[in-house]
């Protein structure tokens, strides 16, 4: 299934509402998780794909 690429706007968003006390870190983690905080790192890292679930 194709998902929205990640928005880094959107992961600091989630971030930031954990740095206020606003959520607590499960859900901070589901939301980066969601949000495609992965393919973030990875580009970031310049690490290749990977099949998927490899890692998870």
């Amino acid at each position: 299934m194709d998902r929205p690429p990640a928005d880094p706007a959107k992961l600091l968003a989630f971030w930031m509402e954990w740095e206020r006390g606003e959520a607590t870190p499960g859900t901070v983690l589901k939301n980066l998780k969601n949000g495609g905080m992965r393919d973030i790192l990875e580009a970031s890292a310049g690490v290749a794909d990977e099949a998927d679930g490899a890692s998870s």
